[in-house]
């Protein structure tokens, strides 16, 4: 495709943004490369490096909490060394203007959060490495105490009540909390557009929105640079980097 033929294709997506009733975004980790955060399953990715650790081996093994919190540890570093790209700054302005019904993030990194998106009109799918919560007694907080804990070398952060902490990710073999399911699927099967950025729509249930949204008539953009399942009912696709091409679907969508 020409870059005549891809700006096309821009205007067309900007255009069907501003005429749609309900537009639902699902995001994933591509959007947060460009903060400096690495994707999952990309080459070079974080799963190249790390062997995903299933919530019964959490609750069963000292020595599987101790690797789950080396990780988590070492990752929160990261985030919070990071900062929200002109992506997410695209995104949060388009929910601002009353363009985004529901955002729906694959991604447990705060970044939407942190760039000023409505919460109100946002899912974080597989939680959030902001919080932590007690296995014992199930009390939510937030994650810098338990860090700064650990970083002192504790090797599992504790709760006063004497439970375990566990930062309030979903994790491998742990479901998923069922009312935010609903309400993703909900929005995706009466939207007008639904658009995926970011991520690889390989992730189960929550890939399924795509096909839930076709079936009730809305059309397809996926944004992203790795080929997708969904690829062929795509109605608009673009592999170009999401903090130039998202900025100037806002430009687009919300001009004049």
């Amino acid at each position: 495709m020409g870059s005549g033929d891809a700006s096309a294709a821009l205007r067309d997506l900007a255009e069907a943004w501003r005429a749609s009733r309900s537009t639902v975004v699902l995001t994933g980790a591509g959007i947060s490369t460009a903060s400096g955060i690495p994707d999952f399953r990309s080459p070079g990715g974080r799963w190249s490096s790390y062997t995903p650790i299933p919530f019964q081996d959490f609750v069963a093994s000292q020595a599987a909490r101790e690797a789950y919190w080396r990780y988590k540890g070492e990752t929160w570093q990261v985030i919070q060394q990071s900062e929200p790209n002109r992506a997410h700054q695209a995104l949060s302005e388009l929910g601002h203007a009353d363009r985004i019904a529901l955002l729906v993030t694959q991604n447990v990194d705060g970044l939407h959060e942190r760039s000023g998106f409505p919460p109100d009109r946002q899912i974080c799918i597989h939680g959030t490495d902001a919080s932590v919560i007690c296995l014992t007694c199930g009390e939510r907080t937030p994650r810098e105490a338990a860090q700064l804990a650990w970083e002192a070398g504790s090797a599992v952060p504790g709760c006063p009540c004497g439970g375990v902490l566990k930062p309030a990710t979903i994790s491998f073999g742990q479901n998923l909390i069922e009312s935010d399911l609903e309400r993703a699927f909900e929005a995706a099967a009466d939207a007008d557009l639904i658009v995926a950025v970011g991520t690889s729509l390989v992730v189960s249930p929550i890939n399924q929105m795509l096909p839930a949204a076709i079936r009730g008539g809305a059309r397809v953009a996926i944004l992203t640079a790795s080929e997708t399942p969904f690829d062929d009912l795509a109605h608009f696709r673009s592999t170009r980097p999401l903090d130039e091409v998202l900025p100037e679907i806002v430009r687009l969508a919300l001009e004049a």
